[in-house]
């Protein structure tokens, strides 16, 4: 039985971090659905060192045979003038561009109390300034379009993490980074749905170079359906490319195998109330009574122990 999938015919695609694991998989889905895909890559170690412009290239031409059009990108996307370049590649090398899908990351876990200035800073740098960088060229290009009256259906797919969503010990800065993609997309589509842009963000749970780095994965499946599968992302990202997902937009994805949970973010929660400005000790009594376990909510290790049986590895 053939399996349809929203017609991406004559549309044209950024995706970073392409060259490997979900980003790979996003590059040929979109390839699949008819998009022409610029594929950036860095080709760098999971630290962030290093420039290799093979796995790229290797993705640009499995999408060749595939029949599809792709090129390739080795920008560094967290250099704005770089991410500027690679927008304008993709205007050059196809004549458009209708989505941009920002993936591109790297690690370098530790602990809070051993964190080097360093390992904050290119955690930070790589994924969060890597999502602005080449959405604020996208955009500026989807508004000129859009103000000049042209019609727009841009679409900007980025990447948080469990770890953003839900917290996860030893990765302050790539939790931090991932949980501040989350709010910069919720933001980015109040702010750019005028233009007929959507901008959804994907927490995604999957077996790649990275996660495997930090938590006991396990092999993959012999089932027919691997729910750790990269490729189990990619559907979710065509279907919100497609034209029909112009009102889906400003919403964060948690995807595990078959699941996609639409995340809620944070919400008011309990409330405590006084007549006036709270008397501290007061507080505090409340406090010890409605959580008498503590008000720090269950963080990511355990919950995902619960549900998948991983478990952490941080680096002391």
């Amino acid at each position: 039985m053939l399996r349809s999938m929203p017609d991406l015919g004559g549309k044209v695609a950024i995706v970073t971090g392409a060259g490997r694991g979900i980003g790979r998989a996003h590059a040929l889905a979109l390839a699949r659905a008819g998009a022409s895909v610029v594929v950036n890559d860095l080709g760098a170690a999971l630290s962030g060192e290093g420039h290799d412009d093979t796995p790229a290239q290797q993705v640009v031409q499995e999408i060749e045979r595939l029949g599809g059009r792709a090129v390739a990108n080795d920008a560094n996307v967290a250099d704005f003038e770089q991410a500027g370049a690679m927008v304008q590649q993709a205007l050059e090398s196809f004549g458009r561009l209708d989505i941009l899908v920002n993936n591109a990351g790297i690690l370098r876990d530790r602990m809070l109390v051993n964190m080097s200035e360093q390992e904050w800073d290119a955690v930070i740098n790589v994924h969060l300034k890597g999502h602005f960088a080449p959405t604020r060229h996208a955009a500026a290009h989807w508004r000129e379009l859009s103000k000049a009256g042209e019609a727009v259906r841009a679409r900007v797919v980025n990447t948080s993490s469990p770890s953003g969503v839900f917290g996860n010990v030893g990765q302050t800065n790539y939790g931090a980074a991932k949980a501040g993609i989350a709010a910069f997309t919720v933001i980015a589509a109040q702010e750019l749905h005028r233009y007929g842009v959507t901008v959804n963000c994907l927490a995604p749970n999957a077996r790649t170079r990275m996660t495997e780095e930090t938590f006991d994965m396990g092999a993959p499946s012999r089932d027919a359906f691997d729910p750790l599968d990269p490729a189990n992302m990619a559907p979710v990202v065509v279907a919100l490319c497609a034209d029909d997902a112009q009102d889906v937009t400003g919403q964060v994805f948690h995807v595990w195998g078959s699941s996609v949970n639409a995340l809620r973010g944070w919400s008011a929660g309990e409330l405590f109330q006084a007549d006036g400005r709270w008397d501290a000790d007061a507080l505090l009594a409340q406090l010890l009574e409605r959580f008498p376990d503590g008000v720090a909510p269950p963080g990511m290790v355990a919950g995902m122990q619960a549900a998948g049986g991983q478990s952490l590895r941080a680096q002391s």
